[in-house]
């Protein structure tokens, strides 16, 4: 009886960034990243605010999980360009 009620808990979204990810000297420079190829092949980022997990993939592909909001999809990844651009992480566009 009633509508159900809906509440979003978490956004998963995907992208690409369309440059090349340097996976081995972003995990040096992103704080809170962790890289294993042999376990898995992307980067795993856990950025503190927006609260919200990207896995990187060196192609350039990401998937920002954990998000609230979409804005904070938007917010995390925005951040992480940034970061990796000004830490030379990203190479030649595709």
């Amino acid at each position: 009886t009633g509508k159900p009620q809906v509440t979003v808990q978490n956004i998963v979204a995907s992208g690409n960034i369309n440059r090349i990810i340097n996976l081995e000297l972003a995990s040096i420079m992103l704080e809170g990243s962790m890289y294993e190829p042999e376990q898995f092949p992307g980067l795993i980022y856990r950025i503190r605010e927006p609260k919200t997990v990207l896995l990187l993939f060196q192609s350039g592909a990401f998937v920002c999980t954990g998000a609230k909001k979409e804005e904070f999809v938007s917010e995390s990844t925005r951040k992480t360009y940034e970061i990796l651009e000004e830490v030379g992480a990203l190479e030649d566009e595709i």
